[in-house]
Formats: C-alpha cells, sequence, structure tokens
C-alpha cells in the first residue's frame, strides 16, 4: 500500500482507508453483520488500508464500539479517526460544540475505541450557538492533554442551515439544501460539464470556518465528498488543502455505491438505507447516469481493474495529500478497495473520465 503524509505533523497514512459507517449506520441495516465486519477492517489493515474512519455519532455510538473491537487487537496497525460535535435524537441530529461536551465526547469515544489516544479528532460540524474557535480550542486543548494526536475538520455544503438536522438512520426530515452527515448523501448543489461546481461559493462556509481554527491550532485534514460524480471539493476546498499541508480524506470517493456498477437501477432499497430517499437513486436517474459506469468500465478493462478501483484512483491522483476513504463492511470490497492504490491512470484514462458527463439528478430532498 503506497503511504502518504497528511498534515503539519507529517502523519504517515495508507493512500486507501476504510469508510466504517456503512457496519452499523446509514445503510441497509439487514444486511449488517459484526463478525463480518471485522472481518472486512482486517482485511483492508492487512493490506496497508490503516484509516479506519468512523464517528460517535454513527449508531450512535455502535460503530466505534465495532472498531474498538478490531483496535484492541490491532492498534498498532490501525490510523483511527473519529467525531465529534454531533448528536442523533429520535428525529433529527443537532450539533453541540460546547467545550465541556467535547471534552466528555472524547473520552467516551476512547472508551468504546478501546485505545488512550485517538490519532484523528475531527469535529463533525459546527454549533452554530458556539463561536467555533472556542470548540477548536477545546479540542486542541486534547492534543495536549496526549489523549488526541491532531485535528481535523468536516466540510459543510453551500446552504447549511442556521441549525442543522439531518436525516438519521430512521429516514426523518433533512433540512433542504442542509450537508449530509459523512457517508450521507449531500447536497453539493448544481454542477457543470464534468462535475465541478458551476456556483461559486460551495465550500465557502467551510474555508471561513477552516481560516477561523487554524489561528487557533493547526488543522492536519479536511474530511469532504469527493468522487467522479461528485466533483466539487476541486474548485476551492482541495486547493486550500493543498496549499497548506492539509490532507484531505475523500469522502464518498464511490459515490455511495453507484461507482461500482454493482447497483441495479429499479432494484431499490431498504427504507433504512439512506439512498431510499435521495434522487440521484431513483431507478430513473440510476439509469440516466450509466453513462459515467461505463465510462468507469471502460478505463477499467484496460488495466484489467473494476470500475471501484478506477474511481478510487481517480480519487488518489487528485494529489499526494488526497486518502480515499471508502466505506464498506465485507471484505471482499475491502480487499478490491485497497488495490487500488497500485493502479496508475494513464493521461489518457484521466481525460477520458474528465469528459465524463456530469451526473444528473440532485442530491436535495
Amino acid at each position: 500500500m503506497e503511504r502518504r503524509t497528511i498534515g503539519a505533523g507529517a502523519l504517515s497514512v495508507g493512500s486507501v482507508g476504510l469508510g466504517c459507517m456503512p457496519m452499523s449506520w446509514g445503510y441497509t441495516s439487514s444486511q449488517q453483520n459484526g463478525e463480518s465486519s471485522l472481518r472486512a477492517a482486517h482485511a483492508a489493515l492487512d493490506r496497508g488500508c490503516t484509516v479506519l474512519d468512523t464517528a460517535d455519532m454513527y449508531g450512535p455510538f455502535t460503530n466505534e464500539l465495532l472498531v474498538g473491537r478490531v483496535l484492541k487487537e490491532r492498534r498498532a496497525d490501525a490510523f483511527v479517526s473519529t467525531k465529534c460535535g454531533l448528536l442523533v435524537g429520535e428525529q433529527h441530529v443537532v450539533a453541540n460544540g460546547r467545550p465541556a461536551y467535547v471534552k466528555r465526547a472524547c473520552d467516551a469515544s476512547l472508551r468504546r475505541l478501546q485505545t488512550d489516544v485517538i490519532d484523528l479528532y475531527q469535529l463533525h460540524r459546527a454549533d452554530p450557538e458556539v463561536p467555533v474557535e472556542e470548540t477548536w480550542g477545546a479540542m486542541a486543548e486534547l492534543v495536549s492533554a496526549g489523549k488526541v494526536r491532531a485535528l481535523g475538520l468536516c466540510a459543510v455544503g453551500a446552504r447549511a442551515p442556521r441549525r442543522p438536522e439531518w436525516r438519521g438512520q430512521r429516514g426523518r426530515r433533512r433540512e433542504r439544501g442542509g450537508p449530509g452527515v459523512h457517508g450521507v448523501p449531500a447536497a453539493p448543489g448544481a454542477t457543470g460539464a464534468h462535475g465541478t461546481a458551476e456556483a461559486p461559493g460551495m465550500h465557502d462556509a467551510t474555508l471561513r470556518q477552516l481560516e477561523r481554527v487554524q489561528q487557533v491550532f493547526p488543522v492536519s485534514a479536511v474530511e469532504a465528498e469527493l468522487s467522479v460524480w461528485s466533483r466539487e471539493a476541486l474548485a476551492a476546498l482541495l486547493p486550500w488543502c493543498e496549499a497548506r499541508g492539509v490532507g484531505f480524506l475523500a469522502a464518498m470517493p464511490l459515490g455511495n455505491g453507484f461507482l461500482t456498477g454493482t447497483l441495479t437501477p429499479g432494484e431499490g432499497f431498504e427504507p433504512d438505507d439512506v439512498r431510499a430517499r435521495h434522487p440521484r437513486f431513483t431507478a430513473e436517474m440510476m439509469a440516466a447516469n450509466q453513462p459515467i459506469v461505463a465510462g468507469l468500465r471502460r478505463v477499467a478493462a484496460r488495466h484489467g481493474a473494476t470500475p471501484a478501483q478506477v474511481a478510487l484512483a481517480w480519487v488518489l491522483a487528485r494529489g499526494r495529500h488526497v486518502v480515499a476513504l471508502p466505506g464498506t463492511k465485507r471484505e471482499r470490497w475491502a480487499v478490491e478497495n485497497a488495490g487500488a492504490s497500485g493502479l496508475l491512470l494513464t493521461e489518457r484514462d484521466l481525460a477520458e473520465i474528465a469528459e465524463l458527463p456530469a451526473a444528473q439528478g440532485s442530491w436535495e430532498d
């Protein structure tokens, strides 16, 4: 596995990591299996996928508990990233950035993860009622206390509401235009001919937050959606990270499974699967976006690879500071995803992918 360094502390991680959320939250619950998920995590670590990305809100809490079982056996092999700042209720998700809460959340995550230090602690969402500098300052104190090694920030969308509410596991309402929780489709807005944002300012809110918190304590990584069919981060967010040596953790690099070519239009999703409620995953839109998968298949055929591996290789080609975080709960896919690290796309490949049609269908409800 190729190694990459992120942040001023030159944290070394595998170029492909593992998004652990699907193991216990957000996707079809009938297919969730703890033992199967553990095998997937171990297979990923065996192949150098060191980043295990989770969050306290996934479940809530059950995802960290699952990752903790892995870390108990293989802490030295893993780079654990978890998040704080969101509270899951029965019908909504709300932000909490109060310093006292952040410190309690960290201690709770450490217990669930069965470790004495979190490698990367990320702010999932800023609390609109608390200056982000105060929240970030509390997180910085966790670094000083030796409980956390580095800090990261999750990106917000262009039209984040004043009081964020996102659809959780049970399928409640999400604010129109609000950002999705990582691993849950976001609302990136209009896209241009090649999938980049037409409307400027897609990540303006995140960039403003980054500039503010950077004055308090260095940002080591930013996590945001980036894939062949969601390229908005290329406009400003990715360049910001590259210019400052900040790592970029590419969430949803496989387009919530669509870019793997394994989803059949019209097959449908179980009610508790987030894709069951998003316009890009209607039968009509999935059929309309098949040319994107077909293009990835053509490139994959030249390399003896899979569409998923090509999609991940495209993400990795965005820069040496980029780490892909495909999510899966199955050993087979974890092994396949890890193989993308060794796939080098040619200029012809990249040009062909650049000419693929923009994805049809908004993320908005």
